[in-house]
Formats: C-alpha cells, structure tokens, sequence
C-alpha cells in the first residue's frame, strides 16, 4: 500500500471518529441547584424562620435538580457526534434513541454560543443550521456541552468539509475586521425604549419568585420605611421621585444590557464566504452569515437613536432559520453613528455608502400624508373620549383635563403623523431596490433585485378611495415581505417593472379598449 493510501486510511478514520459531549457539563447540571439554595439562605436571613412552605418549595425543586440532573447525565454518557465527508451526525437517547443527521453541504451556519455557566467550565453550544424557515428541530442540530476548543475545531471542519463538497473556497485577504467595538458607542446604550420596561419586567419577577417562595417583600422593614416617607411628602412629590427613580434605573439597565450584549464585538469576513459576528460579555455567541445568500441590509433609527445621530444594521439574508432565529441573528452592528452604519453596509454589500442614504428617493403623494394625519386625528378622539366621557358622569374637572391633554396628544401625533410621510421614500439605486417607512423606527431597506422572487399587491378600502395601495417586495430571506407603503398605481407599477422586469405585469388587468386597439 503506498503512503498516500496509509494517510488517506488515516485521516479518514480520524474524521470518522465519534466525539463526546464534555464531562463537565455534570458540574453545569449541579449549578441548577445554586438559585433555590440562595433563595432559602436569603429568605432565612431576612426573616429568621425558614417556614414550612419555603421547606416544602426547597424540597420540590431540589427533586426537579434531581431530574434534571438525572437526564443531563443520561444525555451526557449517550450523545456521540461525527462529521464525516458527506454528513455530520448526532446519536443520542437511551430509552428513546435519536439518529439524525445533516448533509454537509446544506450547512448554511454555524454558530458558538456560551452563557455563564457555560463559560465558567469552559463549555460552549455549537449549532448547526440548514437555513430552513421552519421552526422543526430538524433543521438545526445542537451540541450543548462540548468544550469551546473543540468547538472552535469542529466549525472549521464543518466549514472546510462544506466548501469541499460545494467545490469551492473563497479565499479572503486578512484586511482586520469589517467593524469592532469602540467604547464611545456606550453612549447610544441608555437610548434603548426597552430600559423602563425592562426594570418592570425584572421587579415583577422578582415579586413573583418570592410570592412563590411564601415572601412578602411589602413586609420588609426598610420597605415599610420607605411606604412610610412616600405618605408623609405630597402626592405630586411621590409620582415625580418614583418617576425619576424609575428612568434612573431604566437607564442604567439599557447600559448594562449594551455592555452584555455587545462587549467583545468584530464583524469579520472569513473563509468559505461566510461574515462572522461575535459579540458577549456574559452570554457570548458567534453567528455566521453566508455572503451569497446575503440579500440587502436594512438600516433602524429608532426614535432616541435618531435624535443622537446613530442607527442599527441589520443582514436581509436567507439561511437564519425561522423568523424569531432570524430576528436574534440579523444584527451587523450594535447602536452606533449612522455614518459608521452606513460605512459597514457598503463594506458588506460592495457598493458605495449612500446606498441607504434616503436623500433622493421618490416622494409619496399627498394622499399618503393625509392617511397619516387622519389617523392622528382618529386615535385622538378615540382617547379623549375616555376622560372626557367619565367627566360627564364625575365632575366637569375631568372634562377640562381631558380636552387639554386631547389638545396636546393630537399635537403630537399629528408631528408623527408629518415625520412619518418625510420618511417614505422608495427608488433602484443600482441592483437594489430601496424602501423606507416608518414612524417611531425609521427603516430603510437596500433589498437585491435577484432576492425579490414576487410581489404583494394590499389595498384597504380607504387606500383603494385615496388611489393608493401597498407594494411588498417578498423574499426568501429577513422578513419575507419588504413593503413600499401608499403609492400611486403609476408608481408602484412603475417601481416593480423597473426592479423585476416583467414580474408583475402578467397580472395586471388590462384595459379592453386598449386590447382592441392592440
């Protein structure tokens, strides 16, 4: 046998070899155990008296950490994995066995999480995606408790065996990263609308656990001494401080989401064709993008990143999976300035940066602003009532109250309503068909013209009496559906011909006078 065969021989029975999921994740079973036993400790210290029903809840849920416990050493000694030349495979289950496998070319991602406990034993989940948009386990396979080495070695194999079986690689000049975290964009991280909601959220889980646990946090003494202060200050006093003491720590709960969230970011372009994101300070994941099944990007302002210049991109791509997995893993950048927004976009799609610029745009017609303005009227009537309504039945207080804040709230939805016409906007700049619309969020979408696969004509009766309708570009990536709100018959036709030639005019009708000319 010549030596090329011996090594062949070789390397294929390593590659063939089943691996094992860490012997560590025993210990990421018994943390399981860690929250009832402090939640115990805690209620024992402040109150002094364990109590029967935290005793029988202890015992419940260290039963449950017993199960648990149980299956995950259970799945520990009867998963096995392998990649092969053509496939990789998962065995697992002992009672009810799985046997699943993936062909290596229709590996679309590979993605590395970890979250804390995870990265306290050094472990990482590995999760291999065929792209489908389906929420079916069977499109995605998961290694939960290898170590972050071999997971990193594994992906590369994945990748290579993938590009082998495809026939190609792409090769890429290391030039750094695309993007990478710069500290000062912690300055976009209280600006999230999320930050109060957030801290209710969080207070109502709190409640809720120790309710469970038989607590009473309204007994406390230093709550009781703070129920106290708020009844001795004016009414008015109270809603202020609370108000304050709430948007203080909303804020400081959006920072520290950004800084968890996006710590350790880089944007890179790889080998095989693939853009990775890595992102995490206690949860860190790695998502993998396809370059060819990128279809555009879109560009988010949401309302407090608009006043501060700045703007988040999103990947328009297919091969994220179903539409929440896509949500969670279509994210280029964090909070940043819209000009590096825009710099990235170019990066990734190869064109020039004013590409999700909107200067330029077609305009939509009048009608479209009076829909808007419409509206801002209907909700404020409609909310107006409510007071206005109970005033005719309490006192004529509520009456002046309600008019004077109906005065205000129609002042300000109708600035919505004009901001939210500014942004419409639609155009080809190239081989992308550009959208905007929006009105708490502005969004802008650079969408490919060989991404747009049909079209979605929607028309309300109030639209249809304007002369207006909705044209949706549908893709097979992001959203599905990108819409081009209230246009005009002339523009909308006009648009879609000039971005899928021939596409939509098979549907259209005809008028008979002109087929009988014809």
């Amino acid at each position: 046998m010549s030596r090329e065969s011996v090594v062949g021989t070789a390397e294929h029975a390593a590659e063939s070899e089943w691996g094992r999921l860490s012997s560590r994740l025993i210990l990421v079973n018994l943390a399981i155990l860690v929250a009832p036993v402090v939640m115990f400790l805690a209620d024992l210290a402040i109150t002094g008296d364990a109590g029967l029903q935290a005793l029988i809840t202890l015992g419940s849920l260290f039963v449950t950490f017993l199960v648990v416990s149980g299956i995950g050493l259970m799945r520990l000694f009867t998963t096995r994995y392998r990649v092969t030349e053509h496939s990789v495979e998962l065995h697992s289950g002992l009672l009810f066995r799985s046997r699943r496998s993936i062909p290596v070319d229709r590996i679309r991602s590979v993605d590395l999480t970890a979250n804390p406990v995870h990265r306290l034993f050094g472990l990482t989940t590995l999760s291999i995606g065929t792209g489908e948009q389906s929420t079916s386990a069977s499109h995605r396979l998961a290694l939960d408790g290898i170590s972050k080495a071999d997971a990193v070695e594994l992906r590369r194999r994945l990748i290579e065996a993938r590009d082998a079986r495809r026939g190609y690689a792409v090769p890429v000049e290391d030039d750094g990263p695309i993007s990478e975290l710069d500290w000062s964009w912690l300055r976009y991280g209280p600006l999230s609308v999320w930050g109060v909601g957030g801290v209710l959220i969080a207070g109502a889980s709190v409640y809720r656990t120790l309710h469970e646990l038989k607590v009473d946090p309204l007994k406390w003494g230093f709550v009781k001494d703070l129920e106290h202060r708020f009844g001795s200050v004016p009414l008015w006093y109270g809603i202020l401080a609370s108000v304050v003491v709430l948007v203080v720590l909303g804020i400081a709960g959006s920072t520290a989401t950004f800084i968890e969230s996006w710590s350790g970011y880089r944007l890179t372009r790889e080998e095989g064709g693939m853009f990775r994101v890595r992102r995490g300070l206690l949860v860190t994941r790695s998502v993998s993008i396809e370059q060819q099944r990128l279809r555009g990007v879109e560009l988010v302002e949401p309302i407090p990143l608009r006043w501060a210049r700045a703007a988040k991109l999103n990947a328009v791509a297919s091969g994220l999976g179903s539409l929440d997995d896509n949500r969670k893993r279509r994210m280029l950048t964090p909070p940043v300035p819209r000009a590096e927004a825009r710099r990235v976009a170019a990066e990734v799609l190869g064109t020039d940066r004013s590409l999700v610029l909107r200067t330029g745009l077609t305009r939509h017609p009048r009608a479209a602003l009076r829909r808007r303005v419409n509206r801002a009227l209907m909700w404020t009537v409609l909310i107006t009532a409510v007071p206005v309504g109970l005033g005719l039945w309490l006192g004529p207080g509520l009456v002046r109250g309600g008019l004077i804040g109906g005065a205000v709230l129609l002042l300000v939805l109708v600035a919505f309503a004009v901001d939210a016409y500014r942004t419409l906007g639609h155009g080809m700049r190239g081989r992308y068909l550009l959208t905007s619309s929006g009105t708490f969020a502005h969004r802008t979408v650079a969408l490919r013209q060989e991404g747009i696969i049909g079209w979605k004509i929607t028309r309300t009766p109030f639209q249809r009496r304007a002369g207006l309708f909705t044209l949706g570009a549908t893709t097979a990536a992001g959203e599905g559906v990108y819409k081009v709100h209230d246009v005009t018959d002339a523009q909308g036709i006009a648009l879609a011909e000039q971005a899928v030639p021939r596409l939509l005019l098979p549907f259209l009708e005809r008028d008979p006078r002109s087929a009988a000319r014809g």
